[in-house]
């Protein structure tokens, strides 16, 4: 298990994955969130939760894929398990860890 350096290097990430799904970004941002780890919007702004940085990198590529996915697909309907399963193989246990 590794975790993230800092927020560059998760931005960096969450950037990585976005090219790959075809998602045009407007903001990133890291802050405080007491209820979600993630939020996106329509306008293409992301926000993260600030705590993800301490946590394992999995549990972090878990909630990037996730919420930029929902950019393409807003619920977590058959085609949107189907992609988190392509890009990260077992999301199901990852998520489990995350709601730990």
């Amino acid at each position: 298990m590794s975790n993230w350096k800092d927020k560059y290097e998760f931005k960096k990430e969450v950037i990585k994955y976005a090219v790959k799904l075809d998602i045009a970004l407007k903001r990133i941002s890291m802050r405080p969130m007491t209820r979600k780890w993630a939020s996106c919007s329509t306008d293409g702004n992301l926000n993260f939760n600030d705590e993800l940085i301490e946590m394992d990198k999995k549990l972090g590529r878990y909630v990037i894929v996730h919420e930029l996915l929902h950019f393409h697909y807003p619920n977590h309907g058959k085609l949107w398990k189907c992609l988190m399963r392509a890009y990260l193989g077992d999301y199901e246990k990852i998520e489990r860890r995350l709601k730990k």
